[in-house]
């Protein structure tokens, strides 16, 4: 009983970093896609931090950051939930 349970264990653990490592390389080759693709563009707003205001950037990179964060913090929170079964909800 014990070595199924450390065995099903290691799997959850498993797939919660195939999940992670899954969601890290897709959202690396969004971003290395979307620094390729922003190279040339013109309108190159700053962004208004609370410190001081960024560098001029492209406003694609800025919505292309944007979705690249939300695949990564996505990918966490599914990485996180994996592997739970309704008794542990409860």
């Amino acid at each position: 009983m014990a070595r199924q349970t450390e065995n099903s264990s290691a799997n959850a653990m498993l797939l919660r970093l195939r999940l992670v490592l899954g969601s890290l390389a897709g959202a690396s080759l969004l971003l290395v896609a979307l620094c390729l693709g922003a190279q040339n563009l013109s309108d190159r707003p700053r962004l208004q931090l609370g410190f001081g205001t960024s560098a001029p950037l492209p406003s694609g990179f800025l919505v292309g950051l944007a979705l690249a964060l939300g695949v990564v913090s996505g990918g966490s929170a599914v990485a996180l939930l994996a592997g739970r079964s309704t008794d542990e909800d409860a």
